[in-house]
């Protein structure tokens, strides 16, 4: 990269630090430093919510996604509007009422302290590993960039945002994720622009989305119903619905943002910006993607992105490689061909014509895939490792065709958006870790001091095992769809509990076994059936209810429990 680069890039993270750290002040009990005392305005909790949800892996592993596979992905988001009407009258007032730090105080009240601890014991365990998804976002641009080893970009990103979050409290995080969706916002728009921009004059706008269209990149809705085919409309709409559900209203990462509001109806405004702007903001990022792939039908991408794989193939395979990317280069000038005749077709109005070059356009646009797919299973051949590289393509595209001063601040919006999203699930990890465990188990009446350098530990030793998770995760595949498919394992059954908390026959013995037979049941379902992650959440939302209710039924006599209304402290 240009030096000018590197200055923004620097420049920008040691602003985000020093604010960060300057917003701790005046902080240091154990509220202020968990809940911010309470007292954050609407606006900066649903920006921190958004930019939570944003982190590195928008701005990587979507529109890689957008790029590899098209718009389908936005249909994840399409259940996220009803959620949050649900949660705005239902889970979102309980909590706030309550006065609770974490979500799982809650189930203690209206059930018992086992299920409190094992629910809040699941969420600390795939909270743990989504952080290291978030972290091997940036992490592949680091070693991409520099041309470092994974394993040290890990580090050179997990180390100073542990560090930050050690020092720093919820409301250090919920102002510093402020201004880092205005960089982030602003830096995709200027990216959308520069696409279209980009775009050959003889070839245009609309013929350039049409050739995307031939491939099936702008194929947003899929209404057919199908448990196994990751993202249709249905499977958006309940799967995504029950997904939502319980990440806004369950995981403490994002009840920890709404609890700092002042007021209910701030904590309900909070929710509400997200469900007018989420789809929107995702659409345009999945676009991105689309006019990456849309720039390279009219210049030649890389045959791997992953500059790594690359090196490496190169050492070891150089004969083998080398065929290959002739083939790849021959491919790719042919398919250029077809598409610049596509698009002279369909401006003549031949339309005839422009059927029969699209035709030929997706027969060589297969044929470029396949020479692809070839290198990169001499890719994995080669470095042993899984090959796909859709984490890469805007990195490469961003490094490699875009002017001075664009690299440095897409790479500075995509670190400051790794250190903040870090900070923020960090932070929740920490809470439920001293509030649900140390506090509850181990030291009930510590000081606020004592209680505020466990936290700091703990948010030590999270980031740890959040490295260590990052190694891993970036060998799965698309970065966004890991974190989605680690989460929605534990989403569903932790739903189901706290839909049990609003049955009133529901008793304690019901949600801690129902909530053990929905983890099992999805499990199962999992390994045994070849049914898309999404439905997951729905799998085991329910599995916890019906094994809780029926075992609720059946047991008679014992001592009342409190409703979910006498839990939060509202009177019924």
């Amino acid at each position: 990269m240009h030096p000018i680069d590197w200055l923004i890039v620097f420049g920008y993270l040691a602003y985000i630090v020093w604010d960060g750290l300057r917003r701790t002040r005046g902080r240091e009990g154990v509220e202020g430093y968990f809940l911010a005392n309470r007292s954050m305005p609407w606006w900066v909790v649903g920006l921190s919510v958004m930019a939570t949800q944003m982190s590195a892996i928008t701005l990587v592993g979507t529109t890689g996604q957008g790029a590899s596979d098209g718009m389908r992905f936005v249909q994840f988001y399409f259940g996220l509007p009803l959620a949050m009407l649900i949660l705005s009258v239902t889970l979102v007032p309980f909590f706030h009422r309550a006065k609770v730090y974490t979500a799982y105080e809650f189930l203690e009240r209206r059930f018992d302290p086992k299920t409190r601890s094992m629910t809040s014991g699941l969420f600390l365990l795939s909270r743990g590993m989504a952080v290291g998804v978030v972290i091997s976002a940036p992490a592949v641009i680091l070693s991409a960039t520099l041309g470092l080893s994974f394993p040290l970009a890990v580090a050179l990103i997990g180390v100073p945002a542990v560090a930050y979050t050690v020092f720093g409290g919820v409301e250090a995080v919920q102002w510093v994720d402020v201004k880092q969706m205005v960089l982030i916002v602003g830096g995709l728009g200027a990216l959308l622009v520069m696409l279209f921009a980009g775009i050959p004059g003889d070839v245009g706008v609309g013929n350039a989305l049409r050739l995307a269209g031939e491939t099936g990149r702008l194929d947003t809705f899929d209404f057919s119903f199908s448990l196994t085919e990751t993202y249709t409309f249905w499977s958006g709409v309940i799967g995504g619905l029950f997904l939502m559900l319980s990440y806004f209203g369950t995981d403490q990462s994002q009840v920890q943002r709404y609890l700092t509001a002042r007021s209910l109806d701030d904590a309900r405004s909070s929710l509400f910006m997200s469900a007018y702007w989420k789809i929107p903001l995702q659409a345009m990022v999945l676009l991105i993607g689309v006019l990456v792939f849309v720039y390279y039908l009219f210049s030649a991408p890389p045959l791997l992105f992953n500059t790594e794989h690359e090196a490496a193939v190169r050492a070891g395979a150089a004969a083998e490689y080398q065929a290959i990317d002739a083939r790849y280069d021959a491919a790719f000038r042919e398919r250029r061909a077809a598409a610049l005749d596509f698009a002279r077709a369909r401006d003549a109005g031949d339309d005839a014509l422009a059927d029969r070059m699209a035709d030929r356009f997706l027969t060589r646009n297969e044929e470029m895939e396949a020479v692809r797919g070839d290198a990169l299973g001499l890719a994995e051949r080669t470095t042993g490792q899984n090959p796909r590289d859709v984490n890469y393509i805007i990195p490469a595209f961003v490094l490699s065709e875009l002017p001075i001063a664009i690299p440095g601040l897409f790479i500075a919006a995509v670190l400051a958006a790794a250190m903040s999203s870090i900070a923020a699930e960090l932070n929740s990890l920490s809470t439920a870790t001293i509030i649900d465990f140390y506090r509850r188990h181990l030291r009930p009446a510590a000081t606020d001091a004592h209680y505020l350098n466990a936290s700091r530990a703990a948010t030590a030793l999270w980031g740890v095992f959040a490295c260590g998770i990052a190694l891993y995760a970036v060998s799965l595949g698309s970065l966004i769809e890991v974190v989605n498919r680690f989460g929605s394992f534990f989403y569903g059954s932790i739903l189901g509990v706290f839909m049990l908390a609003m049955i009133p026959r529901a008793r304690p013995l019901g949600a801690f076994v129902g909530l053990i037979a929905g983890m099992l049941t999805v499990g199962l379902v999992d390994w045994r059936t070849d049914i898309a992650f999404l439905w997951l959440n729905v799998v085991g939302a329910f599995a916890v209810v019906a094994v809780g209710m029926l075992l609720s039924l059946l047991q008679r006599g014992g001592e009342d429990t409190p409703t979910a209304l006498e839990a939060a402290g509202i009177d019924a």
